[in-house]
């Protein structure tokens, strides 16, 4: 994009693009981001582009509905961009952070180099529209839930069927701005002396008693600037999904299967905690890379097997478990706060193949666990049949399966298991249940 008059043009012309290709192409938005700041050298304009897109994911019913409802004609599909920038900048002119002259003008801007900036005026006419008809728009969009939650229908059904009476919370906890977790290399570092690397730097954080390797930072700021993060003493991880180490009971000299194993984060933290023969199993070769890069970091060893989970027969060695973490592709409601397209991207349909998915991992790996070994089962959802539901007919099916009751651990009791919902103790929405192998009789 040239030049064209405004400073603020590129981020809000960039933001519309990922919005575009996760709306219209169903690409994810982190992926789509990554590709398009690569060459994007200033920070605040990243960190704007990503703020905006972010946003527009969380209110795209409403934003979706204003811009239609403001243009006289639907727009050719060639120029579904410019869709997309116009829902942009309404976001912003609702967000208010800017005034609404300088939003307005980068918009304007960004549409100059589109199709010889012919649909300038355009947008600017519909922004000013907006402007004059803000209150009335926005009282049509109160009176939908879909489009003032911010979640599709099926998704919002769900909730009020799994968690009566607290769907306001999950979702309004799911639209939020997710603090930043850290996870302490206890190998490198206790939480104290993070504490004091962090305050040394500028950067205030507290320790969470609940979660005896975290810390979370009072003020956001660029993972780069973490003093011992290349070092391996700290990693990013969110205090829910740090709870697993803990279901797990871990000891030196296990022998421990990490079943979907990538990014790597719970392998990482199995290995910090204890000196265990680790085998880090995931499907996919190039989310392996990602693995081996995050042991790299941490200077941890394990051994990485590509294979599925479900068919054990493929890659196993005939050698049992001490514990196994199933760590499961679920439909990660949980953790929509920091990937606000997944409400966009998952369909009611996906849900039901991947309790499909659990269901056969769970009993293909159950077989491959010592006798008095211990499996922990885990997922990122707040849907019930993920979690709960799923581990209760994995206990009713398995007579030698005994629950580990872990109340002193941080959740609600989720019958069986442990329930962190969206913006519990500030953490993102997880599951974790534990079960004991008993000895044959």
């Amino acid at each position: 994009m040239r030049r064209n008059g405004s400073a603020g043009a590129r981020p809000r012309w960039l933001a519309a693009q990922a919005c575009r290709a996760v709306l219209d192409r169903g690409q994810a938005l982190d992926e789509v981001l990554a590709s398009l700041l690569d060459k994007v050298e200033n920070a605040r304009d990243r960190a704007l582009v990503r703020r905006l897109a972010n946003g527009v994911m969380r209110n795209w019913p409403a934003l979706d509905f204003i811009v239609r409802e403001l243009l006289e004609r639907p727009m050719r599909s060639g120029d579904r961009v410019i869709f997309f920038l116009l829902t942009v900048a309404v976001h912003e002119l609702r967000d208010a952070r800017e005034p609404d002259h300088a939003v307005v003008h980068a918009a304007v801007a960004a549409a100059g180099d589109f199709r010889g900036g012919r649909l300038r005026g355009l947008v600017n006419a519909v922004l000013r529209n907006f402007q004059r008809r803000r209150e009335a728009l926005q009282k049509q969009v109160a009176r939908d839930p879909v489009r003032d939650l911010g979640y599709p229908r099926w998704l919002i059904d769900h909730i009020d069927q799994d968690w009566p009476g607290e769907r306001e919370g999950i979702l309004a906890a799911g639209n939020a701005v997710p603090p930043l977790w850290l996870r302490v290399n206890r190998r490198c570092w206790t939480p104290q002396q993070a504490l004091e690397a962090l305050e040394a730097a500028g950067i205030q954080a507290m320790a969470m008693p609940d979660f005896p390797d975290a810390l979370v930072l009072r003020e956001r700021v660029r993972v780069s600037d973490l003093p011992g993060l290349a070092e391996g003493r700290l990693s990013v991880q969110d205090g829910a999904a740090q709870l697993v180490v803990d279901e797990m009971a871990l000891e030196d000299g296990l022998r421990v299967l990490d079943a979907c194993a990538a990014p790597g984060g719970k392998s990482a933290h199995i290995l910090e905690r204890a000196d265990v023969d680790l085998t880090a199993l995931d499907v996919s070769a190039d989310r392996l890379i990602r693995v081996e890069k995050t042991l790299k970091r941490l200077g941890l060893d394990a051994r990485l097997q590509c294979g599925d989970a479900c068919r054990p027969r493929d890659w196993w060695d005939d050698r049992r478990f001490d514990r196994i973490l199933v760590d499961a592709p679920c439909s990660a409601t949980g953790v929509i706060r920091r990937h606000p397209d997944i409400r966009w991207l998952r369909r009611a349909s996906d849900v039901d193949a991947l309790i499909q998915t659990q269901r056969a991992m769970l009993n293909a790996l159950w077989p491959l666990l010592a006798p008095g070994g211990i499996l922990v089962y885990a997922t990122c959802s707040v849907l019930v049949a993920e979690n709960a539901g799923q581990f209760q007919s994995f206990l009713e099916r398995h007579a030698d399966a005994c629950l580990i009751e872990h109340s002193e651990l941080p959740g609600r009791p989720g019958d069986p298991g442990r329930q962190l919902l969206p913006g519990d103790q500030d953490c993102d929405g997880f599951f974790c249940a534990a079960a004991r192998r008993l000895q044959p009789e």
